[in-house]
């Protein structure tokens, strides 16, 4: 299936209003740490006005609000949560995704290296970055931080790919500059040039942001990160995504490489990189000065725990990562990771917590995945709740979408119950409707 979306921009379609019925679920903040962490409404009606938030509650107190002339659309028995929000997803992985392999570096220079060259072909590019918006659109994520390549044409394909789906999205072309083979190589100079030429085309237009971009510490030199901490400060408001301690091997790796930094998230730090905005994936191997420095920075971390079972990297540590109140988001790290679905994301980031004698709750794992992530992105007051003036991006999940869930549906008590059934039993077909800016994606024959 191939989804489309109309313009929440064109034509008469952006002056309909809406008002949606079903069961409404939001966060407001951290279920871990609040009781009064989420508003839920059984019966709820939510009152979209050009693509926006106008009200949400009570079907009984609001209905009688209802402007007259709008289109109800009704959703009753199923649950409407914001659009999920991936902080860490690779579009060039998208065809090497479920590739055999032992381990990250091996992964790297046997399928990932490999297939982003493909991606200095403009047209090639642009096939995947659609393949890619759709994808993320049927499994209900509306917004995603993501990764190209370090071919600028990479960065202008999906940021052309999700103008015209009007998604809110984020990439950056990739910097490497050293240890990575010849033909995906920049230099410094020219990798913090072709950045700053695509932010200037790209960033805040329409609803769409940069990222600088660097892959990872061990792929970059000592310029390199320079020439991006500069980059950071001249565009304070521009996204950060790289990659800190995933595995073992990669540290030491690091280490060798810089033996001057404490640490390898130091490394990062020397060159004033760890700031809000910045969001650094998986963070396993982090000792208590790390995590204390990325909390006070206001950067986040992405965990991504499909990739790092996938790959056997280890297990992100929740107790520690709630002592320091780090930002934490799920993200499904495609093609480390192995489903673009947030649900089965879900499901591993549970598991991976019990392992650690930690228990992750259903609100707080799709809170990770909603709000959360829109605080750690600076747009809280844009996307990831349903609080007024926010833009209308939005999914509605079947309670009884395969035979199982229906059952399971059937003898959940408690919003807790239902959710958990979701996430452990879930992937896209429970996602029954996908709304960008008030608009419903549209499937077609592909």
């Amino acid at each position: 299936m191939k989804m489309t979306t109309t313009s929440p921009a064109s034509g008469a379609d952006n002056a309909v209003t809406r008002a949606i019925r079903g069961r409404i679920l939001h966060f407001l903040r951290d279920p871990q740490f609040h009781d009064d962490a989420y508003q839920y409404w059984e019966d709820g009606l939510m009152i979209v006005k050009a693509g926006r938030i106008a009200a949400v509650g009570n079907y009984a107190d609001l209905s009688r609000d209802i402007p007259q002339g709008a289109e109800v659309v009704d959703h009753r028995g199923k649950l409407i949560v914001p659009g999920f929000i991936d902080t860490h997803i690779h579009y060039p992985q998208t065809d090497i995704i479920a590739s055999p392999s032992p381990g990250l570096l091996h992964w790297l220079d046997t399928y990932t290296f490999p297939e982003e060259r493909r991606f200095s072909d403009p047209a090639y590019a642009r096939a995947v970055a659609d393949f890619f918006t759709d994808e993320l659109l049927r499994n209900g994520t509306t917004t995603a931080m993501v990764w190209s390549t370090v071919h600028a044409a990479s960065a202008d394909a999906l940021f052309a790919a999700s103008q015209q789906r009007h998604m809110r999205m984020i990439t950056g072309k990739v910097l490497m500059d050293r240890n990575c083979p010849d033909f995906l190589r920049d230099t410094a100079e020219s990798g913090a040039r072709e950045s700053a030429d695509l932010i200037s085309k790209w960033h805040n237009v329409d609803r769409l942001a940069y990222a600088i971009t660097p892959r990872f510490a061990p792929t970059s030199t000592e310029a390199q990160l320079e020439a991006c901490g500069e980059l950071a400060k001249a565009h304070s408001d521009v996204f950060i995504q790289t990659h800190v301690a995933e595995n073992r091997d990669e540290v030491k790796w690091v280490a060798e490489l810089f033996p001057d930094a404490r640490s390898y998230l130091d490394v990062y730090d020397r060159y004033k990189l760890l700031r809000p905005g910045a969001f650094y994936g998986h963070a396993i191997y982090l000792d208590e000065d790390d995590r204390r420095r990325l909390a006070d920075s206001g950067a986040a971390v992405a965990h991504c725990p499909t990739s790092n079972l996938f790959l056997g990297s280890g297990f992100y540590d929740f107790h520690q990562s709630d002592a320091n109140r780090l930002n934490v988001t799920l993200a499904t790290d495609v093609g480390g990771g192995t489903s673009f679905s947030m649900f089965r994301t879900m499901n591993a980031a549970h598991k991976v917590a019990r392992m650690g004698g930690y228990h992750l709750t259903a609100l707080r794992m799709f809170y990770l995945a909603t709000r959360a992530a829109a605080e750690a992105l600076g747009w809280q007051d844009r996307i990831g709740s349903f609080e007024v003036g926010c833009e209308a991006d939005f999914v509605v999940l079947d309670p009884d979408a395969t035979p199982l869930i229906s059952r399971r549906s059937s003898r959940s008590e408690t919003l807790e119950e239902q959710l958990f059934a979701f996430a452990m039993l879930g992937d896209d077909r429970v996602i029954e409707n996908v709304y960008i800016m008030g608009e419903a994606t549209s499937p077609v024959a592909a």
